[in-house]
């Protein structure tokens, strides 16, 4: 086929998407169809879809077919924090607040101009944080029901950046990482910065389908998997002791290192302690206090093997020399004190309100979530579409994330997720009844 017809097909297809000929939805005829259809070879026609694909104009979906994409959909909606305009609920991102927090900084602060210890506040700190401030946090971890020694934490700028420097450290470009069908889209920004290979686990009801991952690690090179064990965003499981034994027992089968996500840990109540004390020798266990605490409270730790502490501290070094000393007084103070301890419960408490409301709202709609997380995962059925549904849902000054940013799989489920924890609670209320009328007009 000349180069020019070839091309020509293409911008017929683009032409016919971007006028409305071809609204949202449509299902475009299979690859042998347009074959058929063009008088084209079969991998043409493919060429011509996958084209379009990487135009952002259609999707492909394992055994439903072609479909011309929502164009007016962001594309960048649920990956990157959008500016949140005037009247828009956002159920999107989670940056859960109490009230009083802010009279919770402002007397911290003031504690801490009448220190002694202020002018070292100026200076650098060491990567990895003042050993006393790693003991704070090692304290805190036995709450979560991890065992670590002050020299096995380093103090990171956030849990975000806890996963950067993990990866920057212990991985190499090139290298395999097993991550959930469906996992934290930041993992994956992560990921596809570094030039790690992403193979998805497939999920199930209560957790990684984990003799899918043995299987993949007979039949590929492995280096690490990434884990969320308490409170998985964005299905919400918490995977039962027997589960991460088996987890635990894979990774020292295939020499995997464990990146374990506890970034939402804190609001399960007791469940099985975590990964890193299943497996000491080969987990990193990541977290931070911007969920528990506030967004703006950039602290974050990580917990590793001593043998892997100065990798860290080295990336630590690369990226930010350090967590600023401030902000790591502050946390630690209330590490110390017991503010985080009594937040954490209220926010436990917070959140299963509102998953409350969320049960009565949504009452008759099939939703996974766990009771005590900020975040509800909503199946659509078979007829919707999850690029419309969030159009529609913009349309009504409500903001929702579709699964795209979650997906590490060719397949992309259609469903969103909710965010409950950046709206209050009348908010919150009205928000979810507009999702339930838009979702109920699709089935």
């Amino acid at each position: 086929m000349p180069r020019s017809r070839y091309k020509s097909l293409v911008d017929s297809f683009a032409a016919d998407i971007r006028s409305g000929r071809l609204p949202p939805g449509t299902r475009l005829p299979t690859h042998r169809q347009l074959a058929t259809t063009e008088g084209l070879a079969l991998v043409t026609a493919s060429r011509v879809y996958a084209e379009l694909e990487a135009m952002g104009l259609v999707s492909g979906e394992t055994g439903r077919g072609t479909f011309v994409r929502e164009t007016s959909l962001p594309p960048s909606l649920g990956v990157h924090q959008p500016s949140v305009v005037a009247g828009m609920r956002d159920l999107n991102f989670n940056y859960p607040a109490l009230p009083g927090q802010a009279d919770l900084l402002r007397m911290a602060l003031r504690q801490l101009a009448l220190s002694g210890d202020l002018e070292s506040h100026l200076r650098y700190q060491p990567h990895a944080g003042r050993l006393h401030e790693r003991a704070s946090v090692a304290r805190h971890l036995l709450t979560r029901g991890l065992t670590v020694a002050a020299e096995q934490v380093v103090i990171v700028s956030g849990a975000q950046h806890g996963l950067a420097v993990t990866m920057m450290a212990l991985l190499q470009p090139g290298d395999v990482i097993a991550a959930d069908a469906l996992t934290y889209p930041g993992f994956k920004v992560l990921a596809e910065t570094l030039h790690l290979e992403v193979v998805p686990i497939p999920v199930t009801e209560t957790g990684p389908d984990l003799q899918a991952l043995e299987k993949l690690c007979r039949s590929r090179s492995v280096r690490a998997v990434y884990s969320m064990p308490t409170l998985h965003n964005p299905l919400g499981w918490v995977m039962a002791a027997d589960q991460r034994e088996q987890l635990v027992s894979i990774a020292r089968k295939h020499d995997l290192l464990i990146i374990e996500d506890a970034a939402y840990a804190f609001l399960a109540e007791a469940p099985p302690p975590p990964l890193a004390e299943w497996a000491p020798e080969r987990t990193v266990y990541v977290s931070g206090l911007s969920k528990s605490i506030a967004t703006g409270l950039r602290v974050g730790f990580v917990a590793a093997p001593l043998s892997m502490v100065p990798a860290l501290e080295r990336t630590i070094r690369a990226t930010t020399w350090n967590t600023p000393g401030v902000m790591t007084a502050i946390a630690t103070a209330w590490l110390d004190d017991g503010t985080v301890t009594l937040l954490e419960a209220q926010k436990r408490a917070d959140a299963q309100a509102r998953q409350a409301v969320v049960d009565e709202v949504l009452a008759g709609l099939h939703y996974v979530r766990h009771p005590s997380s900020y975040f509800v995962w909503l199946p659509l059925s078979e007829e919707a579409r999850a690029d419309q549904i969030a159009v529609a849902l913009l349309h009504e000054q409500v903001s929702v994330s579709t699964a795209e940013p979650f997906a590490t799989s060719v397949h992309v489920p259609h469903a969103i997720r909710l965010a409950l924890g950046s709206v209050d609670m009348d908010a919150l209320r009205q928000a979810l009844r507009t999702v339930k009328q838009v979702v109920g007009a699709y089935f």
